[in-house]
């Protein structure tokens, strides 16, 4: 699913935390592809991130699904998922199926989908623990296999490998590589690891301020003029 975003604002009591009037009005998010998120804490990635995932309605501007405003079908084709995940007072297991059982698949299926998920995501042995009770690392890579299970269009992942080893940040970024290759899935990613994001981002977006001061392919930021971003580059390490 390609996302597109046409001069969207919002405005929070009169105060203006995201503005894309200014620098680049018009944002693509190409379907099949890696999309980083990029800028210092407080430049309104994660506001451009819930809208478009219609977690919060934008105060001006549109956002377009595949060229078409959503729908009601929308909703069910996106999942969002962040480093502080909501998980339920229940078992790993049970929290990975819950997408798939509102989805009303067969039992049989979520049982074999949920399998391959525990096994790929290295939670086997904690399948039957209480998700409350995990360990950060553990909470954020149930979340995503949770994410992941109904197989959706697009997924919004806000800081998904935040404070967690390489080892896992490692096997999370390959389930990501892996569906972008074989499903075609949408990543839209938020993360301050410019490793990351040029290791796995096919394409980078920087905001500042809640105004897009890039939006291009990750070479084109590194050879970006403008001093902000300059900045933001040289006391981050790549």
């Amino acid at each position: 699913m390609n996302i597109e975003t046409n001069n969207l604002i919002k405005t929070y009591n009169d105060n203006t935390v995201l503005n894309l009037t200014q620098g680049y009005s018009r944002l693509i998010f190409e379907s099949g592809k890696i999309n980083g998120i990029l800028g210092p804490n407080g430049s309104g990635k994660t506001t451009l991130m819930k809208i478009m995932a219609g977690l919060i309605p934008q105060t001006q501007g549109e956002v377009l699904y595949d060229g078409h405003p959503g729908n009601d079908d929308t909703p069910m084709a996106i999942t969002y998922s962040s480093h502080r995940p909501t998980l339920f007072s229940r078992s790993v297991y049970e929290n990975i199926a819950y997408p798939l059982k509102i989805r009303k698949y067969p039992k049989a299926e979520i049982h074999t989908i949920v399998t391959e998920l525990l096994n790929e995501f290295e939670l086997s042995d904690i399948q039957n623990h209480n998700a409350k009770k995990l360990s950060g690392g553990e909470s954020q890579k149930t979340a995503l296999a949770r994410a992941l299970s109904f197989s959706p269009k697009v997924i919004f992942l806000d800081e998904p490998t935040a404070n967690i080893d390489p080892k896992n940040i490692r096997l999370m970024e390959t389930a990501l590589l892996k569906r972008k290759e074989t499903q075609g899935l949408t990543v839209i990613i938020i993360t301050h690891n410019l490793s990351q994001a040029f290791r796995l981002c096919d394409k980078l977006t920087f905001l500042d301020q809640g105004i897009c001061r890039f939006s291009g392919i990750p070479q084109g930021l590194i050879e970006s003029s403008d001093s902000i971003i300059h900045d933001f580059i040289s006391f981050n390490t790549l």
